[in-house]
């Protein structure tokens, strides 16, 4: 039998990098999985692969934004599949850029689908997670616990999800519920290609040289793949990984050199 047979999961995020590996796992390993994003197209492009390859899954095109929108996500899963035992927040982009180039309106964004989509969500599904014994996995990144000048919005986002994540965990003691929080570093995404392209710009070289400059820079083992975080997450989820409560896992080659 399969690690997850049995298991609904709800991935946000879930059209494409990091998110739509998740849940292309969690599928393979036997959950009924429920995709959402934004984009229609690309969701139901996923949910036809996953059903290819003998999985079972939905999808909900959904602006997290919204704050009716969370929930709608979370009825939709317990209709569709009869419960919720597995949700990965990890919807969510936040603006680079220098610190007084950004607005208001900016910083209001990045917190309106990273933390708070995150936050309405957990709380819409928490009575299902805590009638199954279920398990939430927050997907937040480096940057929170390593804040740079070109990522204030993001760190300060990445540090409100992981402080979130910590203080859930201890409810989901009592209330039966796993919380834990990855961390990923520099993975192989659509964002991370447009940073390497401008890297090459910038250097005068080609993209296989500005890679290795990168990891170079950040004195990292390589750049992640999306599937590194999928199946971390496949592990925390699944019955091996139960033991995690409230673990902050920096998946990230090394770039975080803090204690």
């Amino acid at each position: 039998m399969k690690p997850l047979t049995g298991k609904v999961a709800v991935v946000t995020g879930a059209s494409r990098g990091i998110g739509r590996a998740i849940a292309m796992r969690l599928a393979k390993d036997g959950a009924k999985t429920v995709l959402c994003a934004r984009t229609a197209g690309a969701l139901e492009a996923a949910v036809t692969e996953i059903e290819s390859d003998a999985g079972t899954a939905a999808s909900m095109a959904l602006d997290l934004r919204l704050p009716e929108s969370p929930a709608q996500l979370a009825d939709f899963a317990v209709r569709h599949f009869g419960g919720i035992d597995i949700v990965v927040n990890n919807a969510g982009a936040t603006k680079r850029g220098a610190f007084l180039n950004l607005t208001d309106d900016d910083w209001l964004d990045g917190f309106a689908l990273k933390f708070f989509g995150t936050v309405r969500l957990t709380r819409a599904a928490w009575p299902h997670l805590k009638a199954s014994g279920g398990s939430v996995i927050n997907i937040s990144g480096t940057g929170g616990r390593t804040p740079g000048a070109e990522f204030t919005i993001g760190g300060s986002v990445n540090a409100a999800v992981q402080s979130f994540t910590k203080a859930m965990a201890e409810l989901g003691v009592a209330d039966g519920v796993q919380v834990n929080v990855i961390n990923p570093g520099s993975i192989r995404t659509g964002r991370l290609q447009k940073r390497l392209e401008a890297l090459a710009v910038e250097k005068g070289t080609d993209l296989v040289a500005a890679e290795r400059k990168m990891i170079a820079a950040t004195k990292t083992t390589r750049i992640g793949e999306p599937e590194d975080i999928a199946a971390l997450v496949a592990f925390i989820a699944g019955p091996e990984g139960r033991f995690l409560q409230g673990s902050m896992i920096d998946m990230d080659g090394g770039a975080t050199k803090t204690l």
